[in-house]
C-alpha cells in the first residue's frame, strides 16, 4: 500500500530529530505488524543514541495520520487460524504503546486528518501532539465487536467528567478545539508548516518554543464543551442501560442521538467498555496495558469482533448481527472473564525501552 519501491514506515536521522514517517496513504497509515516492529526497533536504537534528542511521528497522504491497527489483516490471519501471529500482533503494538508513554526522550505528532485506534496508542502517550486544522479523533473500537484499546483504559477515565467514557461508549469523532479542552492534543499548527516545523526540530532548539512560534489558535471546542453538562450527568451512571436511561430522559437532540449511536454498537463491547472504564480509573499505565492484553484475548474468542470488522471492513454493509443482540442478554460471567488473567505467559509493560515491551 506505500508507493511502489517504497517501505510502509520510513526511518530518517536529520539533525537532533528521528522522524518515523508512516507510509501507507491509500490504507489510512493502518499500522500492519511488521510497522509495528519496525517501529520498535528503531525507537529503542533512537533511545540510545545521544545524537538524538527528539523524535517525530507524521503520517503520510494527509487523509490520516493513522486510522489504527490494519484490522483487515488481523481479521484475515484470525479465519486462517493463525492465532499465533494475532498475539502477536497485539503483543507488538500494545508494547510499542507502553514505548512511545515511557520513552526517554520528547516524541512530537504532527496529526494531519485522522487519528484512531492504534494511531491513538502511538501519539498520545507522547509527550507532544500538536493538531493540525484536517485533525479528527476517533477510539471507535465499539462500533467493530472491540474496545477502547492502546493505553486508553488509562487515558479516558483521565479526562474532564465523563467525557472519557462517552467517547469510549459512542465512539464519536471530535475536533480539534474538543481534543485540546480536553487534554488530547497539546499544540495546534496548521498542515502547511509541518514541513516547517519538522526542519525546526532537526536544529536541535527548544521543542516547546518552536510549536509556539509556529502555532496557529486552536480552534473553538465543540460537542464536548458544549454537551458537558449532559454527558456528565448522563454518562456518571454506573451501567450501560441507566445510562441509555438517562439520555431518553433528557431528549435534548445531543441525548437523542447519543443514545442513537450507542444503540447501533455492540452491546457485549458496551458493557465490556464500561466495566473498562471504572477498572482503569484507578489502574496504572502498565496495569491498563495487560488489562486490555487480556480482553483481547478474551474478545479473539468471541464472535462480535469478527461479525463487526465483517460489517464494517469486509463486506461494508454497515449491518453487524450482534451476538447477543440486546444488553440485558449480555452475560455477567462473560465479562468478568475477559478481565481475568489468560492462562498463559502474559507480557509486562515497563521496564527500559531498550528492554523492550515485556520483559
Amino acid at each position: 500500500m506505500a508507493d511502489s519501491g517504497e517501505a510502509e514506515i520510513l526511518f530518517e536521522r536529520r539533525g537532533a530529530l528521528g522522524l518515523v514517517t508512516l507510509n501507507r496513504p491509500r490504507a489510512l497509515n493502518a499500522l500492519s505488524l511488521a510497522m509495528l516492529g519496525a517501529m520498535q526497533a528503531q525507537l529503542d536504537a533512537w533511545a540510545g543514541d545521544v545524537a538524538v534528542t527528539r523524535v517525530v511521528l507524521r503520517g503520510r497522504g494527509g487523509r490520516a495520520f493513522c486510522a489504527g491497527g490494519d484490522i483487515r489483516q488481523l481479521y484475515a490471519l484470525a479465519k486462517a487460524g493463525a492465532h499465533a501471529a494475532v498475539d502477536a500482533f497485539w503483543r507488538a503494538e500494545y508494547g510499542l504503546d507502553a514505548t512511545v508513554q515511557r520513552y526517554p526522550k520528547p516524541v512530537v505528532s504532527l496529526i494531519e486528518g485522522l487519528v484512531m485506534g492504534g494511531g491513538n496508542g502511538i501519539s498520545v502517550h507522547g509527550s507532544h501532539r500538536v493538531s493540525s486544522e484536517h485533525y479528527s479523533f476517533a477510539m471507535p473500537e465499539v462500533g467493530i465487536g472491540l474496545f477502547p484499546d492502546v493505553g486508553m483504559t488509562y487515558v479516558l477515565p483521565r479526562l474532564p467528567g465523563c467525557t472519557g467514557t462517552y467517547l469510549a461508549l459512542t465512539g464519536a469523532r471530535i475536533g480539534p478545539g474538543d481534543a485540546h479542552a480536553v487534554g488530547l492534543a497539546t499544540h495546534h499548527a496548521a498542515a502547511a508548516d509541518f514541513d516547517e516545523i519538522v526542519d525546526g526540530l532537526a536544529s536541535g532548539g527548544p521543542i516547546e518554543a518552536l510549536l509556539a512560534d509556529r502555532g496557529r489558535p486552536v480552534p473553538d471546542p465543540e460537542t464536548l464543551v458544549a454537551a458537558r453538562a449532559v454527558i456528565d450527568a448522563c454518562f456518571s451512571a454506573a451501567t450501560v442501560a441507566e445510562i441509555l436511561a438517562r439520555l431518553d430522559a433528557d431528549g435534548s437532540p445531543f441525548a437523542t442521538e447519543t443514545a442513537a449511536l450507542m444503540r447501533t454498537r455492540s452491546p457485549t463491547s458496551l458493557v465490556l467498555v464500561r466495566e473498562q472504564m471504572r477498572r482503569g480509573a484507578a489502574s496504572s499505565f502498565p496495569e491498563a496495558m495487560l488489562t486490555e492484553y487480556r480482553m483481547v484475548s478474551a474478545l479473539m474468542r468471541g464472535h462480535d469482533f469478527f461479525e463487526g470488522v465483517r460489517a464494517a471492513v469486509i463486506d461494508k454493509d454497515g449491518a453487524p448481527a450482534w451476538k447477543p443482540a440486546s444488553l440485558d442478554a449480555v452475560d455477567p460471567a462473560s465479562i468478568a472473564a475477559a478481565f481475568a488473567p489468560t492462562g498463559r505467559q502474559e507480557p509486562t509493560f515497563g521496564g527500559s525501552p531498550k528492554s523492550g515491551s515485556m520483559s
